[in-house]
């Protein structure tokens, strides 16, 4: 088989009518996919699909692409492979029509031999829709890859290997494979599959053979049971891989002994268990889940996957202190899995966001009675050969989950994921008061018609005690029962409740406010049927603009807007690790109560808004900055916050000692301190039982400077991206966050890719080539054109430019 990448040469414009003739407004444009059409759309107040994209609008759109067919393709299967088209994507072949694919998440395939024009030039056409269809926002158009596959009419059928290991011990791993094989031509073939599974250095660890008949214009799968001795198992710690290598050839007696296509996949050996004692299990050892939950756009890139994208955000996640990622609200990319099988990240990927109950005017509950089945198939085949993935979720904040039909669909749902992959767990993100709208009394009567996010923030403590109700307990018990584990939002009120009335239900925090860590993960360390927590969220993103905003609000115009930011917010606000892929102050705080980190971290509230009201929301954190360094006159009050799993906290300025405080106001593990501001050096020192446990300090900068730094010195010239910090500090390294400047990028040997800051709040734009700092940092994605060297150089007011030197390989 040949498989190539079929991402060069595709145009892009607006769709237009029937009778309509493109001009200059309209012309098509060349692009490289994966693309995402929306990301540099003009923004506006009032776009169509508002605070949800990040009032970025929709639109339909028209991708163009030709390309040549030999004409000895003429006897070969020709098929083209699309990771993920938003949304609505119908495609076209010498303008008939092959295909039409409405969610836009699920992998399709089409079969192209029917449409081609052999030894001509041929032409595809996909058109793409966006209008009104999510909660956040998805990007559109062809943002996840396409390959192109040239195939002998007998065939291993695509994603047709799947290898499972049910029986692992010390002494060896049985692997078992299963291949499907398809034939397309009109006569009965005898073939043979061969199969070599190898290990990470490439030694040979287990090889099998067996024939397969396959009758015309049908399919067969053939099996292997292939021992592996000592196997290395994956896990989170040491997440070992294994590689197979599948051949299809002749058999002996057709005479055709040549290859005639091949395969090669990768899997884990490892065991799942799960139960109210230990909880999860992986290869025996009990894990507690500190999970992120995470929408799948990549920041200034847009909604793209690109492997190298997706590379980094896991590991960033990873060396974060996250071993688990919640795929919000919808499948995971392959590029996604495929770093999280790397790097030793657990995956709970998610169906949707909906089922047959809509929650935006056009979203993906319209068809969802007739799409269910092929979608959940498109997940697992996706799904099946990553280890990483270890549970399924079947949706999210479902509305209709809390009726008897809810009930029905939930059991349908779980039923077909067990049908299709029973190696894993299935679980489901169950928000009690939202599957119980209208059924609450007249606290919720304003509900009903409110954004789902905008109600939860108006409730507050009411949330708890609404989510441990005989309501929530009675009409969610039959959709929680079809589950392996229960998933709750915002619901902690019920771990220990349910421990009481369900013994045997298993439950995960599938997502909870980020600033109640501290007592949710002890939670999930005091309670052994609970398996783990997923904040939302732990990487900002764009569309749900402001959510985790902190409003000051002692200005003018200042107007209460629930969880909607106005515009020009575009992203949310909220997450661990922001934007640009950079640890904010609540990412140590995590980090802390997670009890990964002995040494304390201080977060200083800006001093220029010190003593000003402000109105959070329940996602947001506060307005802190790890910085000691401010444009503001010496002896201005500033608060300061030192984050620490300690008894008490002393802080020092310059030596002197400015108060020793206990640890637990406001928050556990936080001791707050007001002070003045004088530049120099501000310690912390945390004590437990009068004893130091470790210190941390910020000094603050000298002369600034710009500075552009590669995180790698090499790149891959085809498939990668390098990723340049720009920054203002000093000749010591030390940022300086309250003099941000636009900078301008210039590249050759590439192109600047995207460009972008932690600011949730602005009118730029992602494609640059100039975006402002925000606390003193942007970042700069750049592809490079081939082979060769890149440069990178970076210019701002008052600064010297700063140049950087990359290598394409």
């Amino acid at each position: 088989m040949i498989r190539v990448p079929f991402v060069d040469g595709w145009s892009v414009g607006p769709k237009l009518g029937a009778f309509e003739a493109r001009d200059a407004s309209t012309a098509a444009v060349p692009v490289v996919i994966p693309h995402d059409a929306l990301r540099d759309l003009p923004r506006s107040a009032d776009s169509v699909q508002g605070v949800h994209s990040g009032y970025v609008p929709g639109g339909v759109f028209e991708y163009t692409k030709t390309f040549e067919v030999p004409a000895r393709w003429q006897d070969k299967t020709v098929r083209i492979e699309f990771e993920g088209v938003y949304r609505d994507a119908t495609v076209y072949l010498n303008g008939d029509f092959v295909a039409h694919e409405a969610n836009g998440y699920a992998a399709f395939t089409i079969e192209a031999d029917p449409f081609l024009r052999f030894g001509e030039t041929n032409t595809i056409t996909v058109e793409a829709r966006v209008h009104r269809d999510s909660r956040w926002y998805t990007g559109g158009g062809i943002y996840r890859p396409v390959h192109l596959s040239v195939s002998d009419p007998v065939h291993i059928a695509l994603d047709g290997s799947v290898a499972t290991t049910p029986d692992i011990d010390e002494e060896r791993a049985l692997v078992e494979i299963a291949t499907r094989v398809e034939n397309q031509t009109r006569h009965t073939a005898v073939r043979r599959l061969t199969w070599t599974v190898c290990d990470g250095d490439g030694s040979v660890v287990a090889s099998g053979t067996s024939p397969i008949t396959v009758l015309p214009g049908t399919s067969s799968v053939a099996r292997a049971r292939l021992p592996v001795a000592h196997p290395r198992l994956w896990g989170p710690e040491e997440p070992h891989l294994y590689r197979v290598h599948t051949v299809l050839t002749g058999a002996e007696s057709s005479g055709e002994n040549g290859v005639l296509d091949e395969e090669e996949m990768r899997f884990g050996i490892r065991r799942l268990q799960l139960d109210t004692t230990h909880g999860l299990r992986v290869n025996g050892a009990s894990i507690d889940l500190r999970g992120a939950c995470i929408h799948h756009d990549n920041g200034p890139l847009g909604a793209v996957s690109i492997a190298a994208a997706e590379d980094r955000r896991i590991r960033l996640l990873k060396a974060a202190g996250f071993n688990a990622i919640r795929s919000s609200h919808n499948p995971a990319s392959r590029a996604l899995l495929d770093a999280c099988d790397v790097h030793g990240m657990i995956v709970m990927d998610e169906l949707t966001d909906v089922w047959t109950k809509s929650k935006t005017a056009f979203d993906a509950s319209i068809g969802f009675d007739e799409r269910w089945q092929s979608d959940v198939g498109a997940l697992v085949r996706k799904d099946i050969n990553h280890p990483s993935v270890v549970l399924y979720s079947i949706g999210n904040e479902i509305l209709e989950l809390a009726t008897p039909h809810g009930a029905t669909w939930s059991r349908r749902l779980a039923e077909e994921f067990r049908r299709l992959d029973p190696t894993r767990f299935v679980t489901n993100g169950i928000n009690g008061i939202i599957a119980n709208l209208g059924r609450m009394g007249d606290a919720m009567a304003e509900a009903e018609s409110a954004d789902p996010n905008t109600m939860m923030a108006g409730m507050g403590e009411k949330m708890a005690l609404m989510n441990a109700s005989s309501l929530v307990t009675e009409s969610t018990e039959e959709s929680a029962a079809v589950l392996d584990v229960v998933g709750f939002n915002y619901a902690d009120s019920r771990y220990e409740l349910d421990a009481e009335l369900f013994p045997n239900r298993i439950i995960v925090g599938s997502e909870t406010f980020p600033d109640r860590i501290a007592s949710l993960w002890a939670d999930v360390r005091r309670l052994p049927h609970l398996i783990g927590d997923f904040t939302w969220t732990g990487w900002d993103y764009i569309g749900e603009a402001g959510i985790g905003r902190v409003d000051y609000t002692d200005v003018e115009d200042y107007e209460p807007t629930g969880t909607a930011g106005p515009f020009p917010y575009l992203l949310a606000g909220c997450g661990d690790i922001d934007i640009t892929g950079y640890r904010l102050p609540a990412s140590h705080y995590r980090e802390i109560a997670y009890g990964l980190r002995v040494e304390p971290a201080i977060a200083v509230h800006r001093p220029q808004h010190h003593g000003r009201p402000t109105a959070k929301t329940p996602w947001s954190w506060d307005d802190v900055v790890t910085s000691w360094t401010w444009g503001v006159a010496e002896g201005s009050p500033v608060t300061v916050d030192v984050y620490a799993d300690a008894d008490e906290v002393a802080l020092y300025l310059n030596g002197a000692l400015l108060a020793r405080t206990v640890v637990g106001d406001p928050l556990p593990l936080i001791a707050r301190f007001e002070t003045e501001y004088r530049p120099g050096e501000l310690i912390a020192v945390s004590y437990s039982d009068g004893v130091e446990i470790a210190r941390a300090s910020l000094r603050t900068a000298g002369e600034p400077r710009l500075v552009a730094q590669a995180e790698s010195n090499e790149v891959d010239a085809r498939e990668g991206l390098a990723y340049v910090v720009i920054s203002i500090e000093d000749a010591e390294g030390t940022l300086v966050c309250d003099a941000d400047r636009p900078v301008t990028v210039e590249v050759t040997g590439g192109e600047l890719a995207g460009i972008g800051s932690a600011r949730a709040r602005t009118e730029e734009s992602f494609s640059g080539p100039s975006y402002t700092t925000c606390d003193g940092r942007v970042l700069a994605i750049v592809r490079p054109n081939g082979p060769g060297e890149l440069r990178v150089t970076a210019t701002a007011p008052e600064s010297a430019p700063s140049t950087v030197t990359i290598t394409a390989r």
